[in-house]
């Protein structure tokens, strides 16, 4: 799959935000496989994500690249990733990309779609799901699988740290509106989906959504294009610094969960 791993360098240009962001997307060079990472502020947390991902993806037989999207943070998130893309330039490719419109699905969606690689996905910055899922999920793409996604409600999975009860009866509700949408899948909210780029691009084009339920209309285009989706069982962890906040973003998700019968196909 792919070639062995070739080291390569990006370091972002200090400057005005519009000009980083387009100087990333001229300069990003082909890979295997991109990883997306959003990042609202996670300025504390976003330097052990990257150096764990780094080292994981430095020993795996593809070229990678990490790519973290800022999704207009306020604290010192791209500072900080622009300094470890520096330390780390001799190992794994690291970009930063701006997003200014706000939303999980925003910044994913530009993630996505300002890359060129064959497979590419996104995990939370939070590393809640264990990085070696993704050598299970390279494995099914290259079989041919359109998507890979990981679930904490498959049948094998694990929590290792479970949600606090508000949130996971939050999280119960919103699977029971989900099930009559996005037929045979067991959990639409895991934050870690891998891609392969054709079918991920002709799905994402048509999607509208751009807060947590960006997900939910993801998976619904996919599956109306017939495209494979692989649910893989994890061990999952909670982030206990997560940025969605049960009242305010779960009454948003329900409401574009029901306004995609709208958009829907």
């Amino acid at each position: 799959m792919g070639l062995l791993h070739s080291p390569s360098i990006h370091i972002g240009k200090r400057g005005r935000p519009h000009e980083r962001r387009r100087t990333d997307s001229l300069r990003r060079s082909e890979v295997d496989l991109e990883v997306i990472i959003p990042a609202y502020n996670e300025a504390a947390r976003i330097p052990d994500t990257l150096i764990s991902t780094v080292d994981f993806l430095a020993s795996q037989p593809w070229t990678s690249r990490i790519v973290v999207v800022d999704n207009g943070s306020v604290d010192e998130t791209g500072a900080v990733v622009r300094r470890i893309s520096q330390e780390k330039r001799d190992s794994i490719q690291i970009s930063l990309v701006g997003c200014s419109r706000r939303g999980k699905g925003a910044a994913v969606r530009r993630g996505l779609l300002s890359g060129t690689s064959k497979y590419t996905g996104f995990f939370d910055a939070d590393l809640a799901t264990p990085l070696d899922t993704l050598t299970t999920a390279m494995s099914h793409l290259d079989a041919g699988a359109s998507a890979v996604i990981a679930s904490r409600h498959a049948p094998g999975s694990t929590l290792v740290r479970p949600q606090q009860l508000g949130r996971r009866m939050g999280g119960k509700a919103f699977r029971a509106l989900t099930k009559s949408k996005v037929k045979g899948i067991l959990d639409t909210q895991c934050g870690f989906k891998f891609f392969e780029r054709d079918a991920l691009t002709a799905a994402m084009v048509q999607c509208r959504t751009t807060g947590f339920a960006f997900d939910v209309e993801l998976l619904l285009r996919l599956q109306h294009d017939e495209a494979r989706i692989v649910e893989l069982p994890v061990a999952w962890t909670d982030g206990a610094e997560s940025t969605f906040r049960p009242f305010h973003d779960g009454v948003a998700s329900f409401a574009s969960v029901l306004q995609l019968q709208k958009v829907a196909p």
